[in-house]
């Protein structure tokens, strides 16, 4: 019999998207074909503690992950167990016939605070054994962890350590992905076209913001948009329709992001432009999926919109979206350039902007390396009506994280 891969499904987080990432796993973990894989459950809470085994199970259903009264294991830097916080590392966390197993990556230093004592969050025995050794333990790591920390190059930093092949972008993909201000460089060096936007610094509004209000109406029109640079799920965006409202937009997202990036509004005061999304999927050669369109509840596509939907008044996605055959292809074209250009890998979702009106110009807004992954996702309900079912595009990416692995494995690291 065919060995079945052991895919661990890596989800939680400490980023403001951890209950999206939940999500996400669930609906992965329910999909994935058990007569292919062997699931194994890795959660981070929202402490950055990771968890195997019921702890996992549980932070996956929303319940604490140590249920009152239950004592579970640390381990102190002197590798003895310390009583009241659940089994946990500071690395990675995986099982192995049950156990957890810590896969090296972080330095000794890095500590978390339990009661009055200090848990060294890297001290196993298990970190001497080389990295090679712990990959085999592991076939692939699902990283469905969006936002800080899980798509903007953190995890897949210590993958890389840890020699393990892994869904998704690399350091690098994700990293560019995540930071709104380096993507919109990224795409401006591609020719890709973007609505004007300006970049500036938390410490820069603080310290002189009717100087950082001058810029940005030297440079732009209302309505604006104001968003963190390194966030996702529209987390801390305001639409500012005019002065009054800037002070409030630029407060609320600094407090996410130490850079801040304001852009233009697409077809100025009043309007109200298309939002349009495309999956990309592949490595060296990607391929897009149809176009979709968002049409939201709300005056923009924000959290809300997204999450905190009422049955009476949702948002409503339409499958392919009503475009001409020269605008499709011009999408598509778009998206798969700004996957190239952001070097990205595996899965990502690629979201535009388009002018109202039958001849409305189109513009490329962000991308998103590891876009939500629940059966009724955009990114996945987008590969369905493309004939790629969830089922089978969870293989996809199975399948192209090992080819990712095996070409980097062709790779010399020394002389």
């Amino acid at each position: 019999m065919k060995k079945k891969l052991r895919v661990g499904v890596l989800f939680g987080g400490r980023s403001g998207e951890h209950e999206v990432s939940l999500l996400s796993a669930a609906s992965i973990l329910k999909a994935i074909d058990p007569k292919k894989y062997e699931v194994v459950p890795i959660g981070i809470d929202k402490q950055g503690r990771w968890l195997t085994d019921g702890y996992a199970q549980r932070l996956l259903t929303g319940q604490p992950a140590v249920p009152s009264g239950i004592a579970a294991h640390a381990h102190d830097h002197t590798d003895n167990p310390v009583e009241g916080d659940p089994e946990f590392s500071g690395a990675a966390a995986v099982l192995r016939s049950g156990e957890e197993v810590n896969i090296p990556a972080l330095p000794a230093h890095l500590t978390q605070k339990g009661g009055d004592k200090t848990i060294n969050l890297s001290a196993s025995a298990d970190l001497a054994q080389p990295a090679g050794t712990l990959a085999t333990k592991l076939d692939v790591i699902f990283p469905v962890l969006h936002g800080t920390f899980g798509e903007d190059g953190t995890i897949q930093g210590l993958l890389e350590l840890a020699d393990l092949a892994y869904v998704g972008s690399g350091v690098l993909g994700s990293a560019a992905g995540m930071d709104k201000d380096v993507m919109k460089k990224l795409f401006g060096a591609a020719g890709l076209p973007q609505t004007p936007y300006l970049t500036l610094t938390r410490g820069e509004w603080k310290a002189d913001p009717k100087r950082c209000q001058k810029a940005i109406e030297k440079k732009l029109s209302y309505p604006l948009f104001v968003k963190p640079a390194n966030l996702g799920s529209s987390v801390g965006i305001s639409k500012v329709h005019d002065r009054s409202e800037l002070a409030a937009a630029m407060d609320l997202a600094a407090g996410f992001d130490r850079k801040l990036v304001i852009e233009e509004g697409v077809g100025g005061p009043g309007a109200k432009p298309r939002e349009l999304e495309v999956a990309v999927l592949g490595n060296d050669a990607p391929e897009a999926s149809v176009v979709g369109e968002i049409v939201p509840n709300r005056e923009f596509y924000d959290y809300e919109s997204k999450y905190a939907d009422s049955p009476e008044d949702p948002s409503v996605p339409i499958i392919p979206a009503e475009l001409t055959k020269s605008e499709l292809k011009q999408i598509q074209a778009m998206a798969i350039a700004a996957f190239k250009a952001c070097d990205c890998a595996g899965l990502a979702r690629v979201d535009f902007l388009k002018e109202p009106g039958r001849k409305g110009r189109i513009y490329l807004n962000e991308i998103n390396t590891m876009p939500g992954f629940t059966s009724i996702s955009m990114y996945p309900k987008l590969w369905e009506a493309s004939g790629l079912k969830y089922k089978a595009l969870i293989d996809r990416l199975i399948v192209l994280a090992r080819e990712r692995h095996a070409e980097k494995m062709a790779t010399s690291f020394s002389k």
